[in-house]
């Protein structure tokens, strides 16, 4: 077992380090094609194709080796996927519905203001309580509507809270989802949505038909711990009924989705960087959409 959190661990530091490795690869082909465009082909200009070759080679064993875990077909036995900014995003800019649904209540600040005291807002510690979301998370909203706006009118507040809980309000990042989704759970692999929310998520996910995409919900506010908190991600893990080491969490927040995963003893993948579709996400698994 030792051995195998080593060998974790390890292939986890160098998948950490691709991005890097990459990139440092292409400026360093770069400055040595036009130093040598004047000389014959050499082994020197031929050694700089080896680490982008290497860090080929290195995926492919991580995943070989993944797939040796689990009968050497998939490379995990659940995927954990973050709510807002992976699954879905909102249909229209933020600062645009707060400014259109709040002008008939004498809201005047311009979209770029409301944005930027919104930024300035949610940037700031949330002293009320341990966690942003208790339960329907009104207190919250209502400081960052009120904040962001300068509208503290409680009617303005609860049509803009309910309207964020319609299907007008969201679009999915990848149309599909639900394919990809369908497949992975056909193959054998749960999946879960791990998410820093209010009690909203489950009628929202509900009103865009996709509740039934999921074997399970961790959700903040009903977990009572939010990423990067580990417990979120072991919450998930204990719905799923599988080991942390058996999942991957993907989501676009380094911080919040790869940083927590990855105490919790899961793999994480950096939504827009290192997957960019679920389908990747799913050919990344060992499995075929």
């Amino acid at each position: 077992m030792a051995t195998l959190m080593y060998k974790k661990t390890f292939i986890s530091k160098i998948l950490t380090n691709m991005s890097t490795m990459i990139t440092t690869t292409t400026n360093s082909t770069s400055h040595l094609t036009r130093f040598s465009s004047t000389r014959p082909f050499s082994a020197s200009s031929a050694a700089v194709v080896s680490p982008e070759l290497d860090v080929g080679l290195w995926l492919k064993d991580y995943q070989d080796y993944r797939k040796s875990l689990y009968g050497g077909t998939i490379t995990h036995k659940a995927l954990f996927v973050d709510a807002v900014g992976t699954l879905l995003v909102p249909a229209q800019p933020m600062a645009q519905i707060y400014r259109q649904i709040g002008e008939k209540y004498g809201v005047k600040y311009t979209e770029d203001e409301i944005l930027r005291r919104y930024r300035w807002a949610y940037e700031q510690p949330w002293g009320r309580s341990r966690l942003r979301y208790v339960d329907d998370g009104r207190p919250f909203w209502q400081y960052i509507v009120s904040s962001s706006t300068g509208c503290a009118d409680a009617q303005y507040f609860e049509e803009l809270y309910n309207y964020y809980v319609t299907d007008k309000a969201w679009q999915l990042c990848d149309p599909n989802a639900e394919k990809v989704f369908q497949a992975l759970r056909n193959a054998g692999v749960k999946v879960a949505v791990v998410s820093n929310f209010d009690t909203r998520l489950r009628p929202l996910l509900k009103a865009l038909n996709c509740e039934h995409w999921f074997d399970a919900l961790a959700v903040s506010a009903e977990v009572a711990a939010e990423k990067p908190n580990p417990t979120i991600f072991l919450k998930a893990c204990e719905l799923l009924e599988v080991k942390p080491e058996d999942a991957v969490h993907v989501g676009d927040d380094r911080r919040n989705d790869i940083w927590g995963a990855r105490d919790a003893g899961c793999d994480a993948w950096l939504w827009g960087s290192d997957v960019h579709s679920f389908t990747e996400v799913a050919q990344r698994i060992g499995v075929h959409v």
